[in-house]
């Protein structure tokens, strides 16, 4: 969408006085000189303070465009959309806070990022507004950040190492160093807490959603096993959903494609505690006193340090295989704060692609493999995040 197309902003960060959101806005002004872009949310003078924080890294973002819009007023919501060509969102718990602003985009057509690892909510999204935004032109481009732009890009990296069609598995192993925000550990609790509406929003999905043809895709399931150097404990996350709807809209994963996707830790008692902590905390989240208690444990606004940010780091090895012949690839995904640092850099760069970059003609509610592809891997190795091929 180009600026011609009369939009005033290119990107709109939603949310920017939030602990993300600000991290987003921050990561725009050092690395985008003359975005066209504003800042969003529903306090005036919180907004404010980010701007002049912001004018402190570029003096010339100290007339930068605020925008006062709350969740509750569809009028303003909806203006926010029609102002720009992306919305940027990092308000959540997104199956809170969220629909409104997946609502006014997909009216409006205009491309909209968050960062959600809420697949209740993404579902939910697809069976609202995925056929309005297809009609509108809108993208709709759910979990940006380390949900799960590194295991989305890094499976299609891995596959395009790999000989065109064949059937092809893919399994990804994560290691990960570092803390998180407490509004993720409230999405986190809030979506153990709604495991049978999640069930319901997926059944639903799958009897609408139309299948490949004549192609299979699925995912590859089973206990903890020794792997990558480690014990591989399946991550029951989004983000093998994610890659397996990029591999579906996708030719190019083959005519059959399975993916397994595994947290790697360096012991057996580690993986059997960290399976046993799980089923604890999914236990304690579905009564309501037990998970108050649970969600007491961390403030929504509560995020980690610079100095902890500084430290943390991820890696996410990807090992394919072609059925055929053998033929066997290696690749990794590096980079530095998992859950801040880096997300704000994938979630800038999603957007910045959305509004800038040539890219394959796709509407609706699209994976980041599907919509933007190797454009963004670009642009995610130029801002210091690594895809290589290993072996």
């Amino acid at each position: 969408m180009p600026e011609a197309s009369g939009r005033e902003h290119e990107i709109v960060v939603y949310g920017a006085t939030g602990f993300t959101g600000a991290l987003t806005a921050e990561y725009l002004a050092r690395n985008a000189p003359g975005l066209r872009w504003a800042l969003a949310g529903r306090n005036p003078t919180k907004l404010e303070a980010v701007r002049a924080r912001l004018a402190e890294i570029d003096p010339s973002l100290d007339s930068l465009d605020l925008i006062e819009a709350s969740m509750d007023d569809p009028a303003a919501l909806k203006a926010m959309a029609a102002s720009t060509q992306v919305v940027i969102t990092t308000v959540g718990p997104y199956l809170k806070y969220g629909e409104p602003v997946v609502a006014a985009c997909a009216a409006a057509g205009t491309d909209y990022v968050d960062l959600t690892g809420e697949p209740e909510f993404v579902d939910r999204m697809w069976l609202g507004y995925h056929d309005e935004a297809v009609k509108s032109g809108a993208r709709l481009v759910h979990s940006c950040g380390f949900d799960s732009i590194p295991h989305d890009l890094g499976a299609l990296f891995t596959v395009n190492q790999l000989p065109e069609g064949v059937p092809l598995k893919v399994e990804g192993f994560v290691r990960v160093g570092g803390t998180f925000s407490g509004g993720t550990y409230h999405s986190a609790v809030n979506a153990m807490a709604r495991l049978r509406q999640a069930r319901q929003a997926a059944n639903d999905r799958k009897r609408a959603e139309a299948r490949p043809k004549g192609r299979s895709v699925g995912g590859i399931v089973g206990p903890p096993r020794r792997a990558n150097g480690g014990w591989a404990v399946p991550m029951p996350t989004i983000d093998p959903q994610v890659v397996l709807r990029s591999a579906a809209a996708l030719e190019r994963y083959g005519p059959e494609f399975r993916y397994g996707h595994y947290l790697t830790v360096k012991r057996l008692p580690m993986a059997a505690g960290l399976v046993a902590g799980t089923g604890t905390l999914v236990a304690l989240a579905q009564l309501p006193p037990t998970r108050n208690l649970l969600l007491k444990l961390k403030d929504p606004g509560d995020g980690p340090t610079p100095e902890e940010r500084d430290k943390a780091w991820f890696k996410v090895r990807f090992v394919g295989q072609a059925a055929d012949n053998g033929a066997k690839v290696i690749c990794d995904v590096r980079g530095g704060d998992p859950g801040y640092g880096e997300t704000s850099k994938m979630l800038g760069e999603t957007a910045l692609s959305l509004a800038r970059d040539d890219l394959p003609e796709t509407s609706g509610q699209v994976t980041t493999a599907a919509a933007l592809g190797q454009a963004l891997i670009d642009r995610l190795e130029t801002a210091g995040i690594r895809f290589t091929r290993v072996e």
